[in-house]
């Protein structure tokens, strides 16, 4: 399929006016998004926590997780986040699509708006 790219704008929850615009890959298949921690910082991001995550090669990191609101188009949510290590990959992870409202159009590699369901 190639790779995927796509600027967002990621914001802190408490101060929606400190944002900045990041360029990330799309990887459907990594779970939660990866933020250079530089831009979080900036953003004033606070770490909530710890996760382990298994990288390509099989080794196993840990990175601290935090909260943004993440924007595109005309679509915000709040979304979790690593901070990303030098050397991490910038990504949009597979939560941070979904709960924007959003896949990967395989044909033309560009996002497109789907519809969220209620069961």
């Amino acid at each position: 399929m190639g790779f995927t790219h796509v600027k967002v704008s990621v914001q802190n929850p408490a101060r929606r006016e400190k944002g900045r615009e990041v360029e990330l890959l799309i990887d459907t298949g990594a779970v939660i998004s990866v933020i250079p921690k530089e831009i979080l910082k900036e953003i004033g991001i606070r770490a909530i926590g710890k996760r382990k995550f298994r990288v390509f090669g099989g080794e196993l990191i840990e990175r601290e997780v935090g909260v943004v609101i993440m924007e595109y188009e005309d679509t915000c949510a709040g979304v979790t986040v690593a901070f990303g290590e030098e050397g991490d990959t910038p990504i949009l992870g597979v939560t941070a699509l979904e709960t924007l409202g959003y896949q990967v159009d395989p044909v033309t590699k560009k996002l497109k708006k789907v519809e969220l369901l209620i069961v």
